[in-house]
């Protein structure tokens, strides 16, 4: 980029302060695109002195000022107001920390959740204040995580769940800084957050994560965590502890089933003290928690309970030997028994939940569906609607 345009570009941008002399990457590129440039790679990739953030720039001195680095952030008691700190420029603005501002974390109570499974050794686990992180693999829709919020609910133990994916990073994790209304503003991670709550830090999925959650190392060994963005070193208050979920066990996904999980480094595999794979329950578990369903629903139906676990059961056999990709889980015959709830008709609440699979398969589970309960008789569900559903659906 020559001279000239590297001077009209500074001169737009300083039209476009808001004051700050921040500005983020986007917002400079986005500028030398209206001006007809080229990529500002000498400004957004050389001028690292300018940077004070991933992404963000204080511009500052190329307006004819000094740019201020941000300064250390203080530490905020749980649940204050977000703070305001100034620099010594005081056009330049750190917001300390967006705090969540929840005074009680513990999950609610499911009534009809049913224990099974590792639910008594979790608990014995987390009544106490001993750090032990804890691996939960296991098939997709068997409670896994719906157990650990139980036992939190249970114990009335805070409880913070992070969804990872292959986009979860540091940032998300730990913290990091963005802008709001041209202001710098560090927002704290929900694992700092559960730190220092002493929560059970709930990290969902995890096998769908990548290496960049190499960062929680030191903190999966229960130690301190320096914080290099605010200057902070967060001891893990007293009960403080990770419990991670996955279909996997963290080394991928050899049949193909989940698609999305990754391989995890081994030595960050490592830290986790206890690894246990989650089965789905017994069939006399398994129907208790369909009655539970049933019951919240208001629907009283033994049989159509025990159909559906007998069902359920046969499918997972069959999975299990082998036979077939597919299988129905705990979570599916709940959908199934909402589905019940909202139309009142077993065969369209059956349909409407198999019909995620492949035409074979699903035409599978419907023919064995209809062996196991000969009441009902799963064909294709008529489509027309007469003149009078049409005014009552709308007088309704």
């Amino acid at each position: 980029m020559k001279k000239i345009d590297r001077e009209n570009l500074v001169a737009r941008l300083q039209e476009q302060d808001n004051g700050t002399g921040v500005f983020t990457r986007r917002q400079i590129i986005d500028t030398a695109t209206e001006l007809g440039l080229g990529f500002p790679a000498w400004l957004v990739n050389g001028r690292k002195d300018l940077k004070v953030d991933r992404g963000v720039y204080n511009l500052t001195a190329m307006f004819g000022g000094q740019a201020v680095a941000p300064v250390a952030q203080p530490t905020i008691p749980t649940a204050q107001p977000i703070e305001v700190v100034e620099t010594k420029n005081p056009e330049y603005v750190v917001q300390a920390k967006l705090q969540v501002e929840v005074d009680n974390l513990v999950p609610n109570k499911d009534e009809t959740f049913v224990p099974f499974g590792f639910y008594k050794d979790l608990k014995k686990v987390l009544q106490g204040n001993l750090f032990y992180p804890i691996f939960i693999s296991g098939l997709s829709g068997n409670g896994k995580t719906t157990m650990v919020e139980q036992v939190c609910a249970n114990l009335k133990r805070e409880a913070i769940r992070v969804n990872i994916s292959i986009e979860t990073d540091e940032d998300d994790l730990i913290g990091g800084n963005t802008l709001v209304d041209g202001n710098v503003v560090y927002r704290e991670g929900p694992v700092l957050t559960a730190m220092k709550r002493g929560a059970i830090l709930i990290l969902d999925e995890i096998d769908r994560g990548s290496n960049k959650m190499m960062c929680l190392q030191a903190i999966l060994e229960g130690k301190p965590y320096f914080n290099k963005k605010t200057g902070e070193t967060v001891a893990p208050a007293p009960g403080f502890n990770i419990v991670a979920t996955a279909n996997t066990k963290g080394r991928g996904s050899d049949d193909g089933k989940f698609i999305s999980a990754n391989i995890l480094d081994e030595a960050f595999l490592e830290r986790f003290a206890i690894t246990v794979e989650q089965d789905y329950p017994t069939m006399s578990t398994e129907k208790k928690i369909v009655l539970r369903k049933m019951d919240r629903a208001n629907i009283q139906d033994d049989d159509f309970a025990t159909h559906l676990v007998t069902w359920s059961d046969v499918i997972r056999k069959t999975y299990y030997e082998g036979a077939i990709d597919e299988l129905i889980s705990t979570r599916r015959l709940e959908h199934i028994v909402n589905a019940f709830a909202v139309f009142g008709d077993k065969q369209k609440a059956v349909q409407l939940c198999v019909n995620r699979f492949d035409e074979d398969t699903k035409q599978a589970f419907i023919d064995l569906y209809s062996k196991v309960d000969p009441s009902v008789e799963l064909n294709e569900s008529e489509d027309d609607i007469s003149e009078q559903e049409i005014h009552e659906d709308g007088d309704s």
